[in-house]
């Protein structure tokens, strides 16, 4: 064996040892386990989709001790939930710059099993988005995605880059194949907001939405150079849209000056600063264009 791989795999080593010190098992069933990192003290994150119980909680941590840990919040929408546990406080990671990722950075993933300890995987950045929607709707600033063989019990580990810093949370939640980087700053940003509020406000308009394409005549007075709209199938009762006049069969076309031409284009729109914000709209309703202002709502309190 040559000796540039006998130091990468004792680097590899190095940096697996380095980054399980504030790596922990989760489990709140008999079998079965995921990985959760010590975010900061007394705080662990996880992936959300393997925390399958909200109650009877623990943490297997690096010293092998089994303690108890309460949920602070979930976010589906990022694969993002928090716990808090006391005895998690004696190692905290350092994070890295996940904007300095690029395709073709070998990136580790280092996870914990609860009964046999640390577990690694090797793997190669397939590709980076400066920014991409899940189709959840949240924002991944950037979007990173792992070629990489992830193990059940991995989910949820620590994504190290080169420098031995965290660069993320490791998710296959969003990835057909491989797993998702759930970035540093995101989990920052959503471990915040977790530990303050419970969850993660998400605004709303209380529709049901479908693509539906626009005729050639209207697209020319109105302007919009996409061929489909997003056709209203669903209004809730005293939802915004509901209360700014917008009735089954109205067509959305725009919302806050930019165009709509699908569900997905709406997204945007609802992040949490806009909750409470008067959107205008532009809607064709009988082949006549209108326009409503919106009153952008807080899902918690009114549905999706």
């Amino acid at each position: 064996m040559s000796m540039e791989l006998i130091e990468l795999s004792n680097a590899l080593v190095k940096a697996t040892d380095h980054t399980a010190a504030s790596v922990v098992a989760i489990h709140s069933e008999v079998r079965g386990s995921s990985s959760g990192v010590i975010w900061r003290e007394g705080v662990i994150v996880t992936a959300e989709h393997a925390l399958r119980h909200d109650e009877e909680i623990h943490a297997t941590l690096p010293d092998g001790r089994v303690v108890p840990a309460t949920l602070a919040g979930r976010d589906p929408s990022t694969d993002l939930a928090v716990l808090k546990c006391a005895e998690a406080g004696n190692r905290v990671i350092e994070t890295g710059d996940a904007s300095t990722i690029k395709p073709g950075s070998i990136t580790l993933v280092v996870g914990r099993t609860r009964a046999s300890g640390p577990v690694a995987a090797l793997g190669v950045v397939s590709l980076v988005v400066a920014e991409r929607r899940t189709w959840t709707g949240s924002s991944l600033v950037p979007y990173i995605r792992l070629d990489v063989g992830l193990q059940p019990t991995a989910v949820g580990g620590a994504v190290v880059d080169v420098h031995g810093k965290v660069v993320g949370i490791a998710s296959p939640r969003f990835a057909r194949f491989g797993a998702l980087a759930i970035p540093a700053a995101t989990v920052d940003r959503v471990a915040e907001t977790l530990l303050k509020k419970g969850r993660i406000p998400r605004g709303y308009l209380g529709v049901a939405l479908q693509p539906v394409r626009l005729p050639d005549h209207l697209r020319q007075s109105l302007q919009h150079n996409e061929k489909t709209a997003a056709i209203i199938l669903e209004v809730e009762a005293n939802g915004p849209a509901h209360k700014a006049g917008i009735v089954i069969g109205d067509i959305l076309v725009s919302l806050a000056g930019q165009p709509i031409s699908r569900p997905e284009s709406v997204q945007p729109h609802l992040q949490a600063e806009n909750i409470g914000k008067s959107l205008n709209a532009k809607i064709v309703r009988g082949g006549a264009v209108r326009d409503v202002v919106i009153s952008v709502g807080d899902r918690a309190n009114g549905g999706e």
